[in-house]
């Protein structure tokens, strides 16, 4: 790369780890990213993420932040703040999106109010009606923590008392505990960049759900992109994907995850606004079948924050 390239983006520093419960992916995330920046000729740091962060970050002399951190702290908007406060530009969404992203909750009400496609839910507390919840879902529900991502926290439910046992477990992570109808429909995802869809991707897993072992550790499950779908069909996943991923705000890069229902009909699911960088990652996946190698996806979401 350019030495006019490399003073366009000045010294990066580029954050990873973390003290979330998704550090361990975190760490893998930001190893990839880090080795690219370096071959492509960054001036580039890595820094763990740790308490001290704020503390020590104007010690690093930083012209802007590559983030690679998933979940709270890291992917919720409060990092986001801290950064602009300091006048540290950055890759990715902003301080609200990041924070609605994050929230599953919110999200889905903020979904719902404009008319854009996902299933109904409940909000899980102590003084729930199981049996009724269990009902009002279709007797089957997937239950999850509000704000957590990759799977972690989630379970699925099919009687009264797994319900209750799923919030229990769920309830371990966040306060704000929801159920979604269970859907057993084809699983996708679409991964934007910059004001771009690229191909959606198909996900087969032989676990019970596309939980966390499937998603970073597992060798059995299948990806298919570009995926199955019919023209039409990959025009108007993509379209759902972008009107969701804008519709909270979102800038920069990001991934929007989505099922069908037993109608064939695609639900949203969530948008994750730092995703996974690793060898079983989708972005990469999506950005090949684009035409773009790890190196120059990595660019593009640095170039993102310009």
């Amino acid at each position: 790369m350019s030495a006019s390239t490399m003073s366009k983006f000045g010294r990066v520093g580029l954050l990873y780890g973390g003290t979330s419960s998704e550090r361990e992916v975190s760490l893998m995330s930001g190893t990839a990213v880090h080795k690219a920046l370096q071959d492509l000729g960054v001036d580039v740091v890595a820094i763990d993420a740790q308490d001290d962060l704020l503390q020590t970050l104007p010690s690093y002399n930083l012209d802007r932040v590559f983030i690679a951190l998933h979940g709270p702290g890291g992917e919720d908007g409060t990092l986001q703040g801290a950064l602009g406060y300091l006048g540290l530009p950055y890759t990715g969404s902003g301080v609200l999106a990041s924070a609605l992203a994050m929230d599953k909750l919110r999200c889905k009400q903020m979904w719902q109010g404009i008319g854009l496609a996902t299933t109904d839910f409940a909000v899980l507390d102590q003084q729930s009606d199981w049996a009724g919840i269990m009902q009002s879902l279709g007797g089957k529900a997937m239950v999850k923590p509000a704000c957590e991502g990759s799977s972690i926290g989630m379970s699925r439910a099919e009687t009264p008392k797994q319900l209750q046992q799923a919030w229990q477990y769920a309830a371990e992570f966040d306060m704000t505990v929801i159920a979604e109808p269970l859907l057993e429909g084809a699983e996708y995802t679409v991964t934007i960049l910059g004001d771009q869809a690229l191909p959606s991707i198909r996900i087969r897993t032989n676990e019970v759900f596309y939980d966390y072992q499937a998603k970073y550790f597992s060798d059995d499950t299948q990806y298919q992109c570009p995926s199955d779908l019919s023209s039409e069909r990959e025009h108007e996943i993509r379209k759902l994907s972008m009107d969701a991923f804008n519709t909270v705000g979102c800038s920069g890069w990001g991934r929007v995850d989505l099922m069908m229902d037993s109608k064939e009909q695609f639900q949203l699911l969530e948008v994750n606004t730092s995703p996974g960088m690793t060898s079983h990652s989708l972005v990469p996946m999506a950005a090949k079948a684009a035409g773009l190698n790890f190196e120059q996806l990595v660019l593009a979401i640095l170039e993102e924050s310009l």
